[in-house]
């Protein structure tokens, strides 16, 4: 952040709960202030109960704009003027830019995960891919992964009242990519051993594993991880979750959600302040201090 705030400083606010284990804060912080950006980047604790509040707030404010986290990527929408195509056919949001007040929703979610298999080195073209929980991240890991050639993807999610909306999202990508996208149930233990089976990455994208369950993880038994799978988590803190040690320990490569973190961070920063991001800046401040 720049050295010192005054009254022209443009701010950044990240809306969610819970929210303090987040490292945005100290990496968007560290690039402003390398980059002699007259930005900083404050968290904000805010329930999907406050949504409304929290659009009003980004208005009322004045903040140039926000990341959006759990629980808010849906339950915000109502509130914002206009979605990028990427937001409007997920229907969620991770990223909100203020223009004198027309708050415009973005996604890039999906796009951040898929530029961490790239650095990762795991090759998805072609592949068969599962994903564990239809929230706004999973989902919009899934619709990016199908357009950038994923070969077949199977989402699992309990059937909650994302089970509903995801069932909407994927018949409305029928017809819109070339990849199967399917949606079972998470508690079907014997649909989620075959697709696990015949699949070569599996992503975890439900928040089991973060603070609060560490020691717990979205499979019903590590048995299910074979040593063909790329595992993968979204979750960043900590570095390593229980479901990446049990993949590690099995056999499987695994990659970190602390990719994605830095990744999906690249195009939000150029919608809000009109620069590229200092990757290597970014890079130190967010992998110099995970745990």
């Amino acid at each position: 952040m720049p050295s010192r705030i005054t009254a022209k400083t443009a701010v950044i606010g990240l809306l969610g709960s819970p929210i303090r284990h987040s490292r945005s804060p100290v990496m968007l912080n560290s690039v402003y202030e390398a980059m002699g950006l007259d930005f900083v980047y404050v968290a904000f604790d805010v329930g999907a109960d406050r949504a409304q509040e929290a659009a009003a707030a980004v208005r009322t404010l004045g903040l140039r704009g926000a990341n959006v986290t759990m629980p808010l990527k849906r339950a915000i929408l109502p509130h914002l003027d206009r979605l990028s195509p990427a937001a409007e056919l997920a229907g969620a949001v991770n990223v909100i830019v203020n223009d004198a007040g027309a708050l415009t929703g973005h996604l890039t979610d999906g796009a951040g995960f898929m530029a961490s298999l790239a650095e990762a080195r795991v090759h998805h073209a072609g592949r068969h891919m599962v994903v564990l929980g239809a929230g706004g991240a999973g989902m919009a890991v899934a619709i990016q992964a199908a357009l950038d050639g994923v070969g077949a993807i199977t989402v699992f999610n309990r059937r909650d009242a994302f089970f509903d909306v995801a069932q909407a999202l994927v018949t409305k990508l029928q017809g819109r990519v070339d990849c199967p996208v399917t949606l079972q149930d998470l508690d079907d233990r014997q649909a989620l051993g075959r697709a696990i089976g015949a699949a070569d990455i599996l992503v975890n994208a439900t928040p089991i594993g973060m603070d609060g369950s560490e020691g717990q993880m979205a499979l019903p038994d590590a048995s299910l991880l074979g040593p063909q799978l790329v595992v993968c988590d979204l979750i960043y803190v900590p570095k390593e979750t229980h479901l990446l040690k049990e993949a590690a320990r099995r056999g499987c490569r695994t990659v970190s959600g602390i990719g994605m973190q830095l990744y999906q961070a690249v195009p939000a920063f150029k919608l809000w302040t009109g620069h590229d991001m200092d990757l290597n800046v970014a890079r130190a401040a967010l992998f110099g201090g995970a745990k």
